[in-house]
């Protein structure tokens, strides 16, 4: 099936692109970006240019950031054609809600990704929790916004949402193993004097989770989550691709170029079976967080 790729920044580049190439489901048939280009791909600036001209594209995959994203996702949709989103998959929840509302009146797919959900010892993890009741936890979630966004602005612009971009990778894996839902009890953002988004926040959820996550970490960074239960303690490791249960290595490795493959062949099968999968779960998390919490004024930043 053919597939176009909009928005060619940074993560467009370093794992849709590759993944598309490796696809068996997908051929990679056009490009839409400002500036950005993928070599031997025909490229536009304009969408609607792009869904004109390309007729048998049967699917689209967005990779702008969120604030731009809803008058994209609707022209793909208004012209009949399946819908791939970045996490996180909108602005806002209202906005997800009408294109699920769209794409369910043009009869298409719509994916809203959380590629950590593919971490290699993601799906051994729910398994293992299926019938052990989680009684407290702990996710810490740290790592180097100038390594992994290096001079990207937008991400501390209101709606770029700061420090949630990476950690709600982590509440998209937890929202994914645990057996019953949670929600936020409270919240502290710590939010740059010159900056719109948190660069830092903690939160507290039901059943016991304390949640850290930090945009200033240096050196080895840390994307880990852990949950006590009676029979022991799992730790996700490495961003969800290494398990662990009771300190004993279960499944996994250090890989998360498996993630974005995975997400491709998962958006093919929901084509072929006419289905659909826009879980917000952890989306709403980061809304009441934003709601809820306490916002502390901190140092200014600049990359």
């Amino acid at each position: 099936m053919q597939i176009a790729l909009v928005g060619i920044g940074k993560i467009a580049l370093d794992q849709h692109v590759p993944a598309l190439k490796a696809s068996s489901d997908w051929t990679l048939a056009a490009t839409v970006s400002r500036h950005g280009t993928v070599e031997g791909v025909p490229s536009f600036t304009g969408i609607e240019d792009m869904l004109a001209a390309h007729p048998d594209v049967r699917a689209v995959s967005l990779c702008l950031p969120p604030v731009p994203r809803f008058a994209a996702a609707q022209a793909v949709l208004r012209a009949g054609r399946h819908l791939m989103l970045e996490k996180p998959p909108g602005a806002t929840l209202s906005e997800v809600h009408a294109l699920q509302d769209m794409a369910r009146a043009s009869g298409v797919t719509i994916f809203a990704t959380w590629h950590s959900r593919m971490a290699l010892g993601v799906a051994a993890a729910k398994a293992w929790l299926a019938e052990r009741p989680v009684r407290s936890g702990r996710i810490t979630w740290r790592e180097d916004v100038r390594k992994w966004h290096p001079g990207q602005d937008w991400i501390f612009e209101a709606g770029g949402m700061g420090v949630f971009d990476p950690g709600i990778n982590a509440l998209s894996i937890l929202t994914e193993i645990l057996p019953a839902p949670v929600h936020l009890t409270g919240a502290e953002l710590d939010v740059p004097a010159n900056r719109q988004a948190p660069i830092a926040a903690r939160m507290s959820l039901s059943r016991g989770i304390e949640v850290d996550l930090d945009f200033r970490q240096e050196g080895p960074q840390t994307w880990d989550i852990e949950l006590q239960t009676d029979a022991g303690t799992l730790s996700l490791r490495m961003g969800g691709n290494v398990l662990e249960i009771a300190g004993q290595p279960v499944e996994g490795q250090d890989d998360i170029m498996q993630e974005y493959p995975a997400l491709y062949t998962r958006m093919a099968q929901l084509v072929r079976d006419g289905a659909s999968d826009a879980d917000l779960s952890p989306m709403v998390l980061v809304a009441d967080a934003f709601t809820l919490g306490r916002r502390n004024v901190v140092e200014p930043f600049e990359f």
